[in-house]
């Protein structure tokens, strides 16, 4: 049998995304290591989720760099330690530059919470529930330079729950953790 694709996860939040891929990589679904968290928000959950699986954590403070190339640059040197083959945005609220894209050309994959090209960029379901669509969704793209502009990988449609938020987020969530584990089984073939 081959040697499992070693991955990165970046992430900015919680990381629900993160311990779901974590979660199916455990159950045998997909076939990856996740060798590296990135995160530029050192004190994100997502350390701790990392932390509780013995994965080990990169947390960089952009500000702390002079310039973002500088950052990245420092992000590829420590991907490039653990033999990173993917990198996997999970939740990771920063644009990519041409830095990262050059160094992992096609091997960027990001997920976000609505069909694109429909409400790209940030709080994609507060644009759903501000414009009043009834469907909304979750779409797995490769990154390129721009915001969510990259080629779609799939996409899932889920349902607004008028009036409530909170309940479109936690379905939007569950379709996110299913829709990313298919996409990248697909991809790490």
């Amino acid at each position: 049998m081959t040697a499992p694709t070693k991955i990165a996860v970046f992430a900015s939040g919680s990381g629900s995304n993160f311990q779901a891929i974590q979660e199916a990589i455990e159950r045998g679904e997909l076939h990856a290591k996740i060798e590296l968290v990135v995160t530029d928000k050192p004190s994100a959950f997502v350390v701790t989720r990392a932390e509780n699986y013995n994965i080990p954590v990169l947390a960089l403070s952009p500000k702390e760099f002079s310039s973002k190339a500088d950052y990245e640059t420092a992000i590829i040197e420590a991907l490039h330690k653990c033999h990173v083959e993917w990198i996997v945005l999970a939740g990771y609220m920063r644009l990519i530059s041409e830095v990262l894209l050059t160094a992992y050309p096609q091997h960027i994959v990001n997920i976000h919470p609505s069909l694109l090209p429909a409400f790209p960029g940030k709080d994609a379901i507060g644009q759903a529930m501000e414009h009043g669509v009834k469907i909304t969704g979750v779409t797995v793209h490769f990154v390129d330079e721009g915001m969510d502009t990259g080629p779609i990988i799939a996409q899932s449609a889920v349902q607004v729950v008028e009036g409530d938020r909170e309940a479109t987020e936690m379905a939007i969530h569950k379709e996110e953790h299913g829709l990313y584990t298919k996409a990248l089984k697909q991809l790490l073939k």
